[in-house]
């Protein structure tokens, strides 16, 4: 006697999974241009990897005879697959099934996902359509008493979550409406990638409208916001293109904090000059130039994949390879505020240092730093404090760092280049100039009194400023031994190779110590 029955009511309620919400829901989802739960899971993993797990769990419909008539299934998806050959835990949310609310989930199934992703030390990518967190307003009615959030025991998700932020990869897709708990999980991510038709929001617009602010779901959350504020990292147009980018950001990485980051093998020559290079930055210190072509002719050939574009703006951010090893680039950007650091520019170095230190990435940073942001604005938004904030992260960072100044460094943000107090390489580019503070505006507080009483004060003004930028060349420092090296910008990258060689074995695989992963 052989158990076929049995399996056949296995194929047959994993059949009512694959219905997820019914046809109806399933084409409603489809016309509004979205992909199915099942669909994105297919697309961000390779080809027939996925291993499910739970798919049977559901709510069964039973008639009067106990003989089951449908099941739905749980509005939450997750399992094992495999990105690029290596294993990862793919959760995702079912729109179909009361709109991907938390309320109608089975909560043990989101929380085993990233069990499995913590304990099993895997990646774990969370394709995120959802809201709620404790249930809807109906839940009060359905349930006859208000939900606490956390509750007795209810917070088990919430410490993994966290944990595993500085154990594994934590990749986040908004591919929808993501309120709630679902912005929360979206947030609590490494990288996240949300289509420019979705839109992230805490609470959404019915409950924003209540406080007096009657806007639609782009107006409060969309792109253009998230990006902006930093709450999400990239926007992109398709789900297509939103998958390519989560498995593209994990191809830098290792799979957990106890290993390296993947070398792979390059055939761009470590030696490969470019003769633009010598000529990138203009000898007019009042032109700005075009920072992030430097970058792709430095690094490996098309390997620059930039993250939070649109965050923190006078930094660039990105990973990179060089000579196929993985590493972080910062690069300051002379198209806003000059490079100076903003606030959001110094939240963004926290983040990114943060993140290359727990994954075990070397830093190279391109400098043009003209220091903190001044004003009034900025001394609105405590840029001060958040700078002080950036340079404790810098300097507890332990991985290998590399600074190349391309061309300002001045004040307390230009002191922030390299870690403070231990051995980290560094170059400057013949167009570099540095200083307590920039000798623009200076010079007339300084020389008050000697530009007063001059016959020609235009001409005495001009004098002191020649005499000034031939002493602040930084020829003059390198004769004193306050800058290591001066180079051709041309071996740029040729150095940098040699960093990252030289930086690998000094990795070591391992949670960090110095400091602790934010968010």
């Amino acid at each position: 006697m052989s158990w076929q029955p049995e399996l056949e009511e296995l194929a047959r309620r994993e059949a009512f999974a694959r219905e997820m919400g019914g046809p109806d829901k399933v084409k409603r989802q489809h016309d509004q241009g979205r992909l199915t739960v099942r669909e994105r899971i297919d697309g961000v993993v390779d080809a027939g990897s996925f291993h499910e797990i739970g798919a049977v769990a559901g709510l069964g419909e039973y008639d009067e005879q106990g003989e089951l008539k449908h099941v739905t299934p749980a509005n939450c998806v997750f399992g094992r697959a495999r990105v690029d050959g290596r294993t990862v835990v793919v959760v995702g949310d079912d729109f179909t099934v009361r709109g991907g609310s938390a309320d109608a989930s089975i909560a043990a199934k989101p929380l085993m996902a990233e069990e499995m992703a913590h304990d099993f030390r895997l990646p774990i990518i969370r394709i995120i359509e959802g809201s709620g967190g404790g249930g809807s307003v109906k839940t009060i009615e359905t349930k006859g008493a208000a939900n606490l959030p956390g509750g007795i025991g209810g917070n088990r998700w919430y410490r993994y979550t966290t944990e595993n932020m500085s154990l594994v990869p934590v990749v986040g897709l908004g591919l929808g409406s993501v309120a709630g708990l679902g912005a929360a999980r979206l947030a609590a991510s490494h990288y996240s990638v949300m289509t420019r038709q979705s839109a992230m929001f805490v609470a959404g617009p019915p409950v924003v409208k209540r406080l007096g602010q009657d806007l639609g779901k782009m107006e409060l959350g969309g792109a253009d916001i998230q990006t902006k504020a930093g709450g999400v990292d990239h926007a992109v147009d398709t789900e297509a293109e939103a998958f390519a980018c989560a498995r593209r950001f994990l191809s830098y990485l290792p799979s957990s904090v106890y290993e390296l980051p993947p070398t792979l093998p390059c055939t761009d020559d470590p030696q490969r000059t470019d003769e633009q290079l010598i000529s990138a930055v203009p000898r007019d210190r009042r032109r700005v130039y075009k920072m992030r072509p430097i970058i792709e002719s430095v690094v490996d050939s098309g390997s620059f994949f930039e993250v939070a574009q649109n965050y923190g703006r006078p930094l660039i951010v990105g990973l990179a390879r060089l000579e196929g090893r993985a590493v972080m680039v910062l690069a300051s950007d002379p198209y806003h505020f000059g490079g100076s650091w903003t606030a959001d520019a110094c939240q963004k170095v926290i983040r990114w240092v943060d993140f290359a230190e727990t994954f075990h990435l070397p830093i190279v940073y391109l400098m043009d730093c003209p220091g903190f942001m001044v004003g009034l604005e900025a001394e609105k938004a405590a840029t001060i404090r958040h700078g002080v904030r950036a340079m404790a992260a810098v300097n507890q960072s332990t991985v290998p760092w590399c600074t190349v100044i391309v061309r300002n460094n001045f004040g307390v943000a230009g002191v922030v280049h390299q870690p403070a107090d231990r051995f980290s390489m560094r170059y400057a580019w013949p167009s570099a100039h540095w200083g307590s503070l920039p000798l623009e505006g200076g010079i007339e507080a300084a020389y008050r009194a000697e530009i007063d009483a001059a016959p020609d004060p235009k001409a005495k003004l001009k004098e002191i400023e020649e005499r000034l930028n031939k002493l602040r060349s930084p020829f003059r420092s390198a004769e004193k031994f306050w800058v290591e090296e001066i180079i051709d910008p041309r071996k740029t990258r040729s150095l940098l190779c040699e960093f990252a060689r030289l930086a690998e074995p000094l990795r070591r695989p391992g949670p960090p110590t110095a400091m602790t992963t934010r968010p």
